[in-house]
């Protein structure tokens, strides 16, 4: 995943649908390698690599979760489509889209 794609997550990034949440959303990207946001009451934190214990992890493009991000591609529709991956607390990923809202 580019430095771009990371900094614009962290633009995005919404503190007030972050409150209270102590969630690990992980992502394996088939096509850039693994990265995990630590979200923890309304505060980002975004590693490289693998965490040890994800609230929910994600596997995907970097194509896909941009499409997802930007609204071009239905979340749930991903999903079924096998595009997108989830294990864990899968409920989770929906709020993706409020924790980080398109401009």
């Amino acid at each position: 995943m580019s430095n771009n794609t990371l900094e614009k997550l962290k633009a995005r990034f919404n503190p007030e649908a972050a409150e209270g949440m102590n969630e690990v959303f992980q992502f394996h990207f088939s096509d850039a390698g693994s990265y995990y946001l630590n979200i923890q009451d309304g505060t980002l934190d975004i590693q490289e690599g693998e965490h040890d214990d994800p609230s929910v992890s994600l596997s995907l493009t970097t194509d896909t979760l941009k499409g997802i991000m930007s609204g071009d591609i239905n979340g749930m529709t991903a999903f079924m489509t096998g595009k997108l991956k989830a294990t864990g607390n899968v409920m989770l990923a929906t709020k993706l889209t409020s924790l980080f809202p398109s401009e």
